[in-house]
C-alpha cells in the first residue's frame, strides 16, 4: 500500500461484479453532500488530495481509482476489458453502492471526463453540479488530430517505453505542469506505476483506447455522450482550465464553450494539464463556492 503524509487517507475497496477490487477514498461526514472526483491517465486519487482535504470537513468526498490504476486491482487483458465502456460500467456499479439515491457533485479531469460525464448524461437525475478540469467527453473532430505526444505513445516504441519504463507517468510529472512539482508530489503521482510492467498496463491501454474512427470501441460511447451533453447544460456547470495544456488546448476548450455555452470558465494562463497541481489555490475556493 502507498503511504505518504501527503495522502493521509483511509483506503476503501469495492468488489465489482467482475470480482475485481476497486480502491476508493471516502472522506468526510457520510451525511454530507457527496462530491465525486474522477481522475484520468496516468494519475490516481492522489491527484485530488488537496481538494479532498479542503472539502471533507463538510462534504463527503468520494474518489475512486480506476481498475489497473492507483491502488485498485491490476488485471491482465484476459481478465479485464480495458475499454471506456468498462470504465463507465465500473463507475456506475461503484456509485450504485456508495451513493445510490442522492444527487452527487462531480469533478472530472482528463479521462475522468470521458468516464464521469458518460455516466452523468445517462443518469442526469443523479447529478447536481459539475466542475470540469481540462478534459473532454466527445470524439475528435475530423479536422483535428492527436497531439504529437499521444501519437508517439500509440506507436510500437511508445508503447514499449510506457509499459517497460513508465515513460507516460514519468514524463507527465515533468510536462503536465507549468511549475516544477515538489519531489514528494511527483513521487506520489507516479508511485502506483513503479515496478513491473503489469503495474502500467492500464496507462498504456488508456492511450490505445482513444478513439480515432467509428470502428474504435470508445467512439460510439463518446458519440452518445456528446449527443446528450445538453442535459448537463441545465445544471450548474463550471469549467476551470489550464491554458498551457499540451493535450487539451484552447481548441478543446472552444468545443466545451460550444457544448455548454452557459458554463462559466476560469482560464488559468499559468497552469498546465495537471491544472489542480498548478492552480489549487484558485480551484479549491471555486469548488467550495460551487459545491457549498
Amino acid at each position: 500500500m502507498f503511504s505518504s503524509p501527503l495522502y493521509p487517507f483511509e483506503s476503501n475497496f469495492f468488489e465489482l461484479p467482475s470480482g475485481l477490487n476497486l480502491h476508493f477514498l471516502d472522506e468526510g461526514p457520510v451525511e454530507g453532500q457527496p462530491v465525486v472526483m474522477v481522475h484520468g491517465n496516468p494519475t490516481w486519487s492522489f491527484y485530488y488530495r488537496e481538494l479532498v482535504r479542503a472539502l471533507s470537513d463538510e462534504q463527503r468526498c468520494l474518489v475512486p481509482d480506476h481498475i489497473g490504476m492507483g491502488l485498485s486491482d491490476r488485471p491482465d487483458d484476459e481478465t479485464y476489458d480495458y475499454t471506456l465502456q468498462s470504465r463507465v460500467d465500473d463507475f456506475g456499479a461503484w456509485l450504485d453502492e456508495v451513493e445510490p439515491e442522492r444527487e452527487i457533485d462531480l469533478v472530472v479531469h482528463d479521462w475522468g471526463g470521458a468516464i464521469g460525464l458518460s455516466w452523468a448524461v445517462r443518469n442526469p437525475e443523479r447529478v447536481r453540479r459539475v466542475l470540469i478540469l481540462n478534459t473532454w467527453a466527445f470524439n475528435i473532430p475530423k479536422d483535428k488530430s492527436l497531439p504529437g505526444s499521444l501519437k508517439f505513445a500509440r506507436t510500437g516504441l511508445g508503447s514499449f517505453l510506457i509499459q517497460r519504463f513508465n515513460a507516460f507517468s514519468g514524463l507527465a510529472v515533468k510536462m503536465a505542469t507549468e511549475k516544477k512539482l515538489d519531489r514528494d508530489v511527483a513521487r506520489g503521482l507516479v508511485a502506483p506505476y513503479q515496478g513491473t510492467p503489469d503495474q502500467r498496463l492500464a496507462t498504456l491501454r488508456f492511450v490505445q483506447d482513444i478513439p480515432l474512427s467509428e470502428t474504435d470501441p470508445a467512439w460510439s460511447v463518446l458519440a452518445e455522450t456528446e449527443s446528450k451533453l445538453a442535459l448537463l447544460a441545465e445544471k450548474p456547470v463550471h469549467i476551470a482550465w489550464g491554458a498551457k495544456d499540451f493535450v487539451f488546448n484552447d481548441d478543446v476548450l472552444a468545443l466545451w464553450r460550444e457544448k455548454l455555452p452557459h458554463a462559466p470558465v476560469d482560464y488559468y494562463k499559468d497552469a498546465g494539464h495537471y491544472v489542480l497541481e498548478d492552480a489549487a489555490d484558485r480551484i479549491i475556493p471555486l469548488a467550495k463556492r460551487l459545491f457549498g
